[in-house]
């Protein structure tokens, strides 16, 4: 055992044999790794579990574990999951236009705070207002890096140290357990809370109103529903109310739209443009979800409240970069055009995917992942429902059509296994447990190559 000890190579003589790996990761990277290497292999003979070494298998394990600490963390999946807006998987995917503004964006300098005119400083989001004032009617617009700092940005500007009244039934918690109430103390706003969980009338707003009160305030309750003996009252009731008073009316809309979305045959939203003619002063709506762009909070209405916004310490820590604002811009210009919004727009083409097609798919796709799974599962193709996904609409489901993958032996506990290695194949595949079976929703697919490539990884990681 001594001798083994002292017979292993140093670092020195290991780098001499590692041309390879210092071509590719550089001396600094493969000098640390040969010696946790080498640390890991003394370990292993002191205790027993190796009664040997060899270079080359300490050069091979090296190897792997610079190839792993080097990998991508953030991959590409394939999202089966039956949720088109799926928060853990990264929301709305872009449109093409807004890829190649992105990768332009960020692989060349740019004007985005540089007035090509003038040669003097411009303002970063001259690249959006014009197109938000336009989508929604609102005077001017402004946009931080999601709608929880929206709203956390527009009550500190305009209720700092004061009083706010929200309905009970719109005290929201959203994902990663933020919540209103709490986004309103970090805010520096004191909150008011009126009605009841499920009614609240016009006559609770108007007795909270006293000097110390800042605004009226209005939250569109996008991840939940209440349904049954309810009351709410109406915006443009709340806006004359506010207005009365001499107050700003401001309504968080959460996901936002800025299209009707039963003209397209999918459920009823408020758009953005209906809040401002509404009644509303400001309004908040995020950029990642029903809009189908990048992680953004917008924030749009009366220009002198906006200005007071702009002014606020704290939008320089919530502005947008400048690839969030050149994939913003692009995915705002095409609901200009709104006869081809659906052929363009990934989240739109998803969310009104033909049913047709989508069962067309499944029957497509059903032998050769049949055959991946080497008789271990029955797949056959099933309906089911997609949700929409990131609290937006939260009762309504789509028609989808699925493959499910079930058991041989009826047990579904084979199916967790199962789904483990479809998440760590190359191109992870994402998909859902449901009712004793493991379903993968296809409305997201739009290309199939994508999941027959993965199917021969997916039949030797079964082997």
């Amino acid at each position: 055992m001594v001798n083994l000890f002292r017979q292993l190579p140093g670092v020195d003589a290991l780098l001499k044999q590692s041309t390879p790996l210092l071509a590719r990761w550089g001396h600094t990277q493969v000098a640390g790794a040969l010696r946790v290497e080498l640390d890991r292999t003394r370990q292993g003979l002191a205790a027993g579990e190796l009664t040997g070494w060899e270079a080359s298998a300490i050069l091979a394990r090296t190897s792997a574990a610079l190839e792993q600490q080097n990998s991508n963390s953030l991959k590409a999946v394939i999202n089966l999951s039956g949720t088109v807006l799926h928060t853990n998987l990264g929301r709305a995917s872009l449109p093409e236009e807004a890829i190649e503004a992105v990768v332009t964006a960020a692989g060349q300098p740019c004007n985005l705070e540089f007035d090509l005119a003038s040669g003097q400083r411009g303002d970063r989001e001259s690249h959006i207002e014009e197109l938000l004032c336009e989508l929604t009617g609102a005077e001017a617009a402004t946009a931080v890096n999601n709608n929880a700092a929206a709203v956390l940005l527009v009550l500190n500007t305009l209720a700092l140290g004061r009083q706010v009244p929200v309905s009970r039934g719109e005290l929201v918690e959203i994902g990663g357990s933020f919540r209103i109430p709490e986004v309103m103390q970090r805010s520096g706003t004191t909150l008011v809370e009126i009605g009841a969980t499920n009614r609240t009338h016009l006559s609770d707003y108007q007795g909270a109103i006293n000097p110390q009160t800042a605004l009226l305030m209005k939250v569109h309750t996008s991840n939940y529903r209440i349904e049954g003996f309810t009351k709410a009252v109406s915006e443009e009731s709340l806006a004359e109310l506010a207005h009365t008073h001499q107050l700003p009316f401001v309504i968080d809309l959460g996901s936002g739209s800025l299209v009707d979305f039963s003209a397209l045959g999918l459920p009823d939203e408020p758009t953005a443009a209906q809040a401002i003619a509404n009644g509303a002063d400001i309004i908040t709506f995020s950029g990642d979800k029903l809009l189908g762009g990048p992680q953004a909070g917008l924030i749009a209405g009366r220009r002198e409240l906006i200005d007071q916004i702009r002014k606020n310490p704290l939008k320089r820590a919530l502005r947008l970069d400048k690839m969030s604002l050149a994939a913003l811009a692009e995915v705002l210009k095409l609901y200009r055009h709104p006869e081809s919004l659906t052929d363009r727009l990934p989240t739109l083409r998803q969310l009104t995917r033909p049913l047709a097609d989508i069962e067309a798919l499944a029957r497509q796709l059903e032998k050769p992942v049949s055959d991946a799974v080497s008789g271990r599962y029955k797949v056959s193709v099933e309906p089911a429902f997609s949700q929409i996904g990131s609290g937006a609409l939260p009762i309504e489901t789509l028609p989808t059509f699925c493959l499910q993958l079930s058991s041989t032996t009826s047990d579904d506990r084979d199916l967790r296994p199962l789904a483990s290695t479809l998440r760590h194949l190359p191109m992870p595949i994402i998909g859902r447990l449901h009712n004793g079976a493991l379903l993968l929703d296809l409305r997201c697919l739009e290309d199939e190559q994508l999941l027959l490539a993965a199917l021969p990884a997916l039949e030797i990681a079964l082997a």
